[in-house]
């Protein structure tokens, strides 16, 4: 394995999922851009070797960038930039003004030409007017001299507890690659991931029930020193009557007809599945409960669905905790991506 360490940027970088995986497979991430200074503050509390910049990323410069690392080598741009945007009929995607946060992170791999880039986003990217948006993004890149791949990856192949998809488009300069990512042997099922969690609330760094259950739990309390962001949400009666008529991986279905109608959305009533990998997490919508407990899962159990470890605390309201968890990349996805990147950075170097 390349011993070298490489710089990175992560721009909207939200809590830090992304910065945090690639911190796990030895890489030394510089600064985390975002606009959401709650996030930035979940960011600096937990990345202590890495500078913040809360600013919109489609109105500064790369020059601006550069100073706040101190004019540091960026090796690798990491990031998931919005794409609300696309447009697929007419002009090129990048002339489209509702995308200057996705030309922004061009802007940026163009000026600082690092030797290789990550960016995430949402599956279906890859397929919005029948490829054409994915086609563009390969063709700005490639006019600034990269190799680019793309793949949808599941995070349950990559040892996080969760069936989440996510698109990635990994740029390489100079060089044609693949991008086979190794995966587990093992999906984590849910209660793996989180049964050594109590029913009730704890208190902050409150210590744990009981040992670890599995090798996830023994891996996310690695460093821990007690249980935090563990408080749970206290449901009316109603509610909770209803929850407890979900079976373990069950959903609205198995609701009398009456009550089916309760919640006009179709993942509403879901109890998680112990035996299998969650579903994707949503950012606190409170449609999805534990496959035990009659109530939504704590921000710590969906920290770890996200296989956020025990010691990374998540600061400011519960409300926005959920929202940074919900729209954080799975750590260890991140960190599978970043240990294949180094592998290839490595092989090209050492021709």
């Amino acid at each position: 394995m390349n011993k070298k360490t490489y710089n990175v940027i992560d721009l909207f970088c939200g809590c830090g999922g992304l910065s945090l995986g690639f911190e796990q497979a030895g890489y030394n991430v510089l600064l985390g851009i975002d606009m959401w200074q709650d996030a930035l503050e979940t960011y600096k509390h937990n990345h202590k070797n890495g500078a913040t910049l809360c600013a919109d990323l489609s109105k500064i410069s790369g020059e601006e960038v550069d100073r706040e690392i101190k004019f540091q080598r960026v090796d690798v741009i990491i990031g998931g930039p919005p794409c609300q945007g696309f447009s697929v009929a007419g002009k090129r995607l990048v002339d489209d003004e509702r995308n200057s946060l996705y030309k922004s992170f061009v802007r940026m791999v163009e000026y600082f030409s690092p030797k290789a880039f990550v960016l995430e986003n949402v599956p279906n990217i890859l397929s919005i007017g029948g490829g054409m948006v994915r086609e563009s993004i390969i063709h700005d890149f490639q006019k600034l001299g990269y190799n680019v791949v793309t793949k949808v990856l599941l995070a349950s192949d990559y040892g996080v507890p969760q069936n989440r998809r996510r698109a990635i488009f990994v740029g390489l300069k100079d060089g044609a690659f693949d991008f086979d990512i190794p995966k587990v042997e093992h999906k984590v099922t849910t209660a793996e991931a989180l049964s050594d969690l109590p029913e009730g609330s704890q208190s902050y760094k409150s210590g744990y029930e009981c040992a670890p259950q599995s090798e996830f739990q023994i891996i996310m309390r690695r460093n821990s020193k007690g249980v935090m962001n563990h408080e749970v949400t206290i449901h009316n009666a109603q509610t909770k009557e209803i929850i407890a008529m979900v079976p373990d991986g069950g959903n609205y279905k198995d609701l009398p007809l009456h009550l089916r109608e309760t919640r006009k959305v179709h993942i509403a009533w879901t109890r998680l599945n112990s035996q299998k990998p969650s579903i994707t997490i949503d950012t606190g919508h409170r449609h999805h409960f534990h496959y035990k407990w009659n109530r939504v899962p704590t921000v710590r159990e969906s920290a770890r669905i996200q296989s956020f470890p025990d010691d990374f605390e998540f600061l400011c309201s519960r409300t926005s905790q959920y929202k940074q968890v919900g729209n954080a990349v799975p750590p260890l996805m991140a960190k599978a991506i970043a240990e294949q990147l180094k592998i290839i950075l490595s092989c090209q170097e050492s021709k």
